[in-house]
């Protein structure tokens, strides 16, 4: 999530230049599709399917808007992982896992993945299912695909790899909504990663990784089975570093034998010596300050989900939540406490008493209740910063 440093003009303007720039795609849409079915064929698709699957659609501004956007707002780790790790994700957590055991044993037999790590990824990707995305996939492919986007050809990749789903009968096409992007399912595959890693879990001849839980956790455990997740080693710890640690010798690539951290003063969060086998990196995602970690291979193969650290965290700090085991637990570098998604419907239903627009309380933070939180700020005579943190819920609370 990037800041950008300007405000509500630029928004303006920037909304303009995303409207013009679809125009020449938006008007060559048709001509587009055509061109592509041509390259579906090629790769086994039907007339029939194509058709079938691109009938009706047209291009979606909506998707070039929010593949372009630039959020001015940049989301603080504590903020992060506060709403990914909460009480309410752990309890519904160990209940998903309850009632899909067997799945989960399953996909951890067969490809050597704790099953804790593979609810974590489920957990953070859709709420164990709760929130599967709703965009249609071949509109907003097809859109990216036939928009001025500079990664149009991996968009197009995506879109031909949707209509073979389509083509094979794993999943109907109904069902194949998701992210603007084509993220789709429980876990979040993209299309191509769907051909090369989902599995066929319950044994019924399909990869249904929207409907079928075993398909779907069994289809994550083969992609951190095929990322090379080392079973029975564990993800990694918190550690407590020495006011002395260079935070240039952090880095989750700058790998060192577990000796060497120790020789640096490096501890347990709790003070007990370090322990474990293998090469390992010391992470510290809000600097010398805040909460560290070492980290081995296992993170990097939880990383390569989805390409961020903080991403990577999240789900691991999850998975030993779902154990049993603590949370994080040295404090982050802020006077602010961040909000769990509970406190966060609080926080939204106490602005919508007060008249704000904040759409339904459902503890995502978006743009509305970061303008209603700035100005409600300035009412109450705080700093105006529009996040949703403990300060400005506890004013709200008292007045």
């Amino acid at each position: 999530m990037r800041n950008h440093p300007l405000g509500s003009g630029f928004a303006l303007g920037f909304g303009l230049l995303v409207g013009l720039a679809a125009v020449p795609a938006r008007a060559d849409f048709d001509s587009c599709l055509a061109g592509i079915q041509g390259q579906a064929a090629a790769a086994g698709v039907s007339a029939q399917t194509f058709q079938a699957a691109t009938r009706g659609i047209s291009f979606d501004d909506k998707v070039i808007e929010l593949s372009q956007a630039q959020p001015e707002f940049k989301t603080p780790i504590w903020d992060y992982m506060a709403a990914l790790v909460d009480d309410e994700r752990v309890e519904d957590g160990r209940a998903a896992m309850r009632q899909n055991a067997s799945a989960l044993a399953q996909a951890e037999s067969r490809y050597g993945v704790d099953r804790y790590t593979i609810a974590a990824v489920w957990g953070v990707e859709s709420n164990f299912g709760k929130n599967l995305g709703k965009m249609p996939l071949v509109q907003s492919l097809a859109t990216l695909a036939c928009s001025n986007n500079r990664r149009r050809d991996f968009f197009r990749s995506e879109l031909i790899a949707t209509l073979r789903i389509i083509e094979r009968g794993d999943i109907a096409p109904e069902r194949l909504t998701g992210s603007w992007a084509g993220a789709f399912g429980q876990t979040q595959f993209m299309p191509t990663t769907y051909h090369r890693l989902a599995v066929d879990g319950d044994g019924d001849g399909r990869r249904d990784v929207v409907d079928s839980v075993a398909d779907a956790v069994g289809s994550t455990a083969n992609f951190l089975h095929v990322a090379k997740w080392q079973n029975g080693q564990v993800w990694g710890y918190e550690v407590k570093l020495p006011r002395s640690f260079s935070v240039g010798a952090a880095g989750r690539k700058n790998k060192k034998p577990i000796a060497h951290w120790a020789s640096l003063g490096v501890t347990r969060v709790d003070g007990r010596p370090l322990s474990g086998e293998g090469p390992a990196g010391i992470i510290a995602p809000a600097g010398i300050d805040g909460p560290a970690f070492l980290v081995t291979k296992n993170f990097d193969a939880i990383y390569s989900y989805n390409a961020a650290e903080s991403y990577g965290l999240a789900i691991a700090v999850l998975s030993d939540r779902l154990r049993g085991k603590a949370g994080v637990q040295a404090a982050w570098p802020t006077d602010d406490p961040p909000l769990s998604r509970a406190e966060r419907r609080d926080l939204q239903t106490r602005l919508a008493a007060r008249g704000y627009d904040v759409g339904e309380p459902d503890g995502k933070v978006g743009q509305k209740t970061r303008d209603a939180i700035k100005d409600v700020e300035r009412k109450l005579g705080m700093t105006p910063t529009g996040r949703p943190g403990g300060k400005v819920l506890e004013a709200l609370r008292g007045s």
